[in-house]
């Protein structure tokens, strides 16, 4: 087996064993604390641009297979495990993980130390770094792009070309517009359960457009990147709240309603990736352990009380994890409701979003 290196932006060098794809993979290095679910990881849209580090020891022990992906690919730009399990064990195993990183042209690696890593991980922040394997070493040019690599376009990387629709299970009882700025399908899927038809919409559709379909709610998806960078959305976004139909936003799309209510957003030291994070909700004096993915947060003080209140909060950091707009049937959350694996004592949140509807509907907002 060939061997294969990291080399972090701040010059520490880890070697350890090639795994899935040979190459040379440039990428913002990140690291996730989830024990399992290492492939929504890998097809999470949310990963664009980063090189991912799993913190649980053994990946890959349960294989790969063709139900539980959260988009038709892999989008990380590396990938880092302490052991990867050659022989996968488990009825639902289709392909090894290994066969499936070389599918996807994801550069592995394995056989470091994961824990120093994540270390000065949460240490020194986020960083950039490069995984190359034995035989395509980086050039002096490669190492310069390393350090000067910031993720950009990641929504205009990840988003849909053209309009999907997803036929609600069962009585169809409502059309959501879904806005995809890197959808997970299980957001799609916890929809589609209720009762939804589900309109997977490109993220630069414009308010107009979706107006003119007559949606009974509007959602807004993950997804990557900067939220700041997203300049026309976020002006779109506006537009539909202004329009006061019912709109539940996840993880960016939380962030981004921030930004259209004139709030602000921050990167994060080291971000939020795992599925154990605990989430106070302050109305109900009640706190859940949700999974997230995210590297930017929205600042709590810069939200006009006058539109918008916070109701979540993480009790790690103290960072916003909600918001609910006061007077609409709009309301954010930084977490993922919608996780497989993970807990999902949250779900009900998809529940809220239909009872809105109806309360709009009904003339209650």
């Amino acid at each position: 087996m060939k061997k294969a290196y990291l080399l972090l932006a701040d010059g520490t060098l880890f070697e350890g064993k090639a795994a899935g794809y040979e190459g040379c993979s440039i990428g913002e290095v990140v690291f996730n604390t989830g024990m399992a679910g290492y492939q929504e990881v890998l097809t999470d849209p949310s990963y664009y641009g980063q090189t991912v580090c799993m913190t649980y020891p053994l990946v890959g022990n349960y294989g790969i297979n063709f139900d539980d992906g959260e988009s038709k690919k892999s989008w990380v730009s590396g990938y880092i495990m302490r052991e990867m399990c050659e022989y996968p064990s488990n009825f639902r195993c289709q392909k090894s993980l290994d066969a499936y990183l070389k599918e996807q042209k994801v550069v592995g690696l394995q056989g470091i130390d994961t824990r120093r890593l994540t270390r000065i991980l949460r240490n020194s922040g986020v960083m950039n770094g490069v995984i190359y394997t034995e035989g395509h070493e980086p050039d002096e040019k490669t190492i310069e792009e390393m350090k000067s690599y910031v993720v950009k376009d990641a929504v205009k990387s990840v988003t849909l070309s053209e309009t999907e629709v997803h036929p609600a299970q069962g009585e169809r009882k409502y059309r959501i517009g879904l806005m995809d700025f890197g959808v997970k399908y299980n957001i799609v899927r916890e929809l589609c359960k209720r009762g939804c038809e589900v309109t997977v919409l490109p993220g630069f559709t414009k308010a107009e457009d979706i107006l003119a379909a007559g949606y009974d709610g509007i959602m807004l998806s993950n997804g990557p990147g900067d939220p700041a960078e997203n300049v026309g959305i976020v002006e779109e976004l506006k537009k539909l709240i202004a329009s006061g139909l019912p709109i539940f936003g996840i993880c960016l799309g939380h962030q981004l309603m921030a930004l259209a209510i004139n709030a602000k957003t921050e990167k994060m030291r080291f971000g939020h990736r795992g599925v154990n994070h605990p989430v106070k909700d302050l109305d109900e004096d009640r706190t859940y352990i949700t999974s997230q993915n995210h590297g930017y947060a929205v600042v709590g003080d810069t939200i006009d009380p006058a539109i918008a209140r916070v109701r979540f909060v993480n009790l790690n950091d103290g960072t916003v994890e909600g918001v609910e707009h006061i007077g609409k049937p709009i309301f954010t959350v930084q977490y993922h409701p919608e996780v497989c694996p993970g807990p999902q004592d949250t779900s009900y949140l998809f529940d809220r979003f239909l009872e809105n509807i109806d309360k709009h509907k009904g003339g209650q907002f």
